[in-house]
């Protein structure tokens, strides 16, 4: 074996702290990117953060420029209210004097699930002493409360009710599969009635309520401050970066002076002067990155902003990239999980950003676009012969000229939660 000397000149890329705290800066939304530099205040000792002055006037009118600084960040206050579950405990012991009684109820109560039905498999009881238990609950909560099943729950407000059709609990005792299905005839020639019959047993059972008790869910409401505003004026555009609340950054002075010196506490602070300056600067390349992103996005979407979702033109990260002359991962990074707030809605950033479809004039159209038109249609097609995916596939072709398939219509009625042109069909 033969040992030889070489001399080799490669050029690498190294991913820095410097240039990964950069990265991640800029990925960051407006509260989280506040945690971030209150979390480095605790780190750093040269760090000291200032307050924004709160405002106080809420009639104060808010000032908008390209890229100026929000004015008009809110905070959110929660309200705390008694649950449903605890009114129905409470109804319980003011109904009830019984302690078994009391005892049954509150079992099955703790046991309801987010829309009041009960669950077999979590209450292990004596099958007369639930079919109690639920008849009880008809008492105190809404009709259907406590069912185990679709089929019970509809069964328990028909029962309930003062008056129904003929036949409905029939109608729902044995044919509620083949409603799921709309095999409309096959109900009819079952229970030996008129399809006509059948179309007002069904209209009652959509007055009935699949979901007795949905105020269960122990839901709170989810307010989101936007990153961006965007705003408009006598059809003029503007926006600024909901950034007030962040907090000013500043070094403090007394550990700025040492650093003139060579000491060994210059030594000391020397990295985190380093260290804080550099944070600075990563907040405002953000700052700016943002700014010429949404600058760019504003031209290019300008009838979306001013007429919403149906004139979304189509538009990738690369396009919006390569006009601001930056890498589309920088594109991406930026768009994460950022929200802008519009005249027409508030959205996240990143379903603005939508593919194309080819139409036969050469021109694009945007996927929301053709999901607005594919909603509109089957909205006003004829419910006796529902359209079906491929037929709406040749609509698009024949009528709008955009050339899509099968599958992706599919693809779309799914993602918009329609169902199947059988799902969709009426009975008469």
């Amino acid at each position: 074996m033969k040992m030889i000397l070489q001399q080799k000149q490669e050029l690498n890329l190294r991913m820095t702290t410097e240039l990964r705290q950069a990265i991640e800066l800029l990925q960051l939304n407006t509260h989280d990117l506040e945690l971030y530099i209150r979390e480095q205040e605790l780190e750093n000792p040269l760090i000291e953060l200032e307050e924004r002055e709160s405002r106080d006037s809420f009639q104060e009118s808010v000032k908008t420029s390209v890229g100026g600084q929000g004015q008009d960040s809110q905070e959110w206050i929660k309200e705390q209210t008694e649950s449903k579950r605890d009114q129905l405990i409470k109804q319980v012991n003011i109904n009830f004097s019984d302690s078994e009684t009391k005892r049954l109820l509150k079992t099955l109560i703790h046991n309801l699930d987010d829309n009041g039905y009960l669950s077999e498999e979590t209450v292990l009881m004596d099958a007369c002493e639930l079919e109690r238990g639920i008849a009880l609950l008809q008492q105190l909560g809404p009709p259907g409360i406590g069912a185990r099943n679709l089929r019970e729950c509809l069964l328990l407000q028909v029962k309930q009710s003062q008056s129904y059709p003929d036949m409905a609990e029939e109608f729902i005792g044995n044919y509620l599969s083949l409603v799921a299905e709309r095999k409309w005839s096959e109900i009819a020639k079952g229970m030996d009635i008129s399809l006509h019959q059948v179309k007002e047993l069904y209209e009652y059972v959509l007055t009935l309520k699949p979901r007795p008790c949905p105020e269960l869910v122990d839901s709170e409401i989810e307010f989101v401050t936007p990153d961006i505003i965007v705003t408009e004026k006598e059809g003029n555009l503007s926006f600024h970066l909901n950034d007030y609340g962040l907090p000013k950054i500043s070094l403090r002075q007394e550990y700025v002076s040492p650093l003139q010196r060579s000491t060994e506490l210059s030594s000391y602070l020397h990295e985190y002067h380093k260290k804080a300056q550099w944070l600075l600067s990563s907040i405002e390349q953000r700052r700016q990155t943002i700014i010429r992103m949404v600058t760019e996005l504003l031209e290019k979407q300008r009838l979306f902003f001013l007429n919403g979702r149906e004139a979304l033109v189509p538009m990738t990260l690369k396009d919006i990239a390569d006009s601001i002359e930056m890498h589309e991962s920088t594109i991406s990074r930026v768009v994460s999980n950022k929200i802008i707030q519009t005249p027409v809605g508030t959205f996240e950033m990143r379903t603005l950003f939508t593919s194309k479809l080819d139409t036969e004039t050469g021109a694009s159209i945007s996927q929301a676009t053709v999901k607005s038109l594919l909603k509109t249609l089957i909205d006003e097609e004829d419910k006796r012969k529902p359209l079906s995916d491929q037929k709406i596939a040749d609509y698009f072709r024949e009528v709008k000229g955009v050339t899509i398939s099968r599958r992706t219509i599919s693809k779309y009625r799914e993602e918009l939660q329609i169902p199947t042109s059988n799902k969709r069909k009426a009975i008469v």
